[in-house]
């Protein structure tokens, strides 16, 4: 392929589009050659598509009473109705956006406030590493769920919890510290490597050193905490709003197991009240540890090896249980 400029000159733009084709193709194939992360990203994409699709998906409002009392699954409200006459799989599609929303947003937070403490702790070392180390310490030995619970009340009783933004906020700032201490750690073995000290030969700034050198080595740790800090969120959110603490007035799977525990659900056996929401959330959990698990075995070498290693094994004893059961 050719690109002609103003001055009329040919020039070959093949080899950039090539390296690019290149790297998406090399993305792909690490993402479909490990059946782990394929699994979990088709199963986290099924629960976006099914969060933004829900106006398509559903006719029914999820705050709205369609029928009188709780009806078990039927062909007009597939996963049946809550005990105000709600239509469940309305709820659930509509209640994917307000679960997404908070986890992403807090592990997002998190996630930065990680990188910024924990790699600006290491590389500058001295005072700034006595009172960033200090402030992980102290946020790393404080209970989380019980100091979230503790904030999450705080803000219901002054009113503040109608906006989910909040818990967001709230599991945020609670759940930063330990990974801003693995990344600490980690940015100490890193900042001493030949390629670090060649970039602080050559004049490079402090801030391109942290964010272009040692940064993207560590992509694959920080994926990794982003992922487990987001299953933290969920599980958060959900664990707050099924106590009351959340918006008990807009639908979210928290909202739906909380309704469900206060109409006795369990008991009376109406299954279909708290089934749907329960099993949402270990699907999508299970799908992000999935994903977790898939990006740990790329980035860990050892792991890499025992996988074909394990494959030739199989085989050979798979033979000699033959061989046995033949004698």
């Amino acid at each position: 392929m050719q690109v002609t400029n103003l001055a009329n000159k040919s020039i070959d733009s093949s080899p950039v589009l090539d390296k690019a084709k290149g790297r998406g193709s090399s993305l792909f194939r690490a993402i479909t050659i490990n059946p782990k992360i394929a699994v979990g990203i088709g199963v986290v994409a099924f629960f976006v598509l099914l969060a933004v699709a829900a106006p398509l998906l559903t006719p029914y409002d999820p705050n709205a009473s369609v029928v009188t009392g709780s009806h078990p699954p039927s062909p007009a409200h597939i996963l049946g109705t809550t005990g105000l006459g709600q239509d469940l799989f309305a709820q659930i599609v509509y209640g994917a956006r307000v679960t997404l929303l908070v986890g992403f947003v807090a592990a997002t937070g998190s996630t930065v406030l990680q990188i910024l403490f924990g790699l600006s702790s290491a590389y500058f070392g001295g005072i700034v590493d006595d009172v960033l180390s200090l402030l992980i310490n102290v946020f790393l030995v404080l209970p989380g769920l019980p100091l979230t619970i503790v904030l999450a009340s705080l803000a219901s009783a002054s009113g503040a919890n109608r906006s989910e933004f909040v818990i967001a906020l709230v599991l945020m700032f609670t759940s930063w510290s330990y990974g801003a201490r693995v990344l600490r750690a980690q940015t100490l073995s890193l900042k001493e490597r030949e390629f670090v000290a060649a970039a602080r030969a050559s004049g490079e700034s402090a801030l391109r050193i942290i964010f272009a050198e040692i940064l993207p080595n560590e992509v694959s740790l920080i994926a990794c905490t982003f992922i487990g800090t987001f299953v933290y969120a969920v599980g958060a959110e959900v664990a707050l709003e099924f106590l009351g603490l959340g918006n008990t007035s807009r639908a979210s799977w928290g909202v739906i197991l909380y309704w469900a525990q206060n109409n006795a659900a369990l008991i009376v056996g109406k299954w279909w009240q708290f089934v749907p929401a329960g099993l949402c959330i270990a699907v999508l959990c299970a799908g992000l540890t999935f994903i977790n698990f898939g990006i740990d075995e790329l980035a860990n070498p050892r792991l890499r090896a025992e996988r074909p290693l394990r494959k030739r094994l199989l085989p050979g004893k798979k033979k000699a249980g033959k061989q046995e059961a033949i004698q």
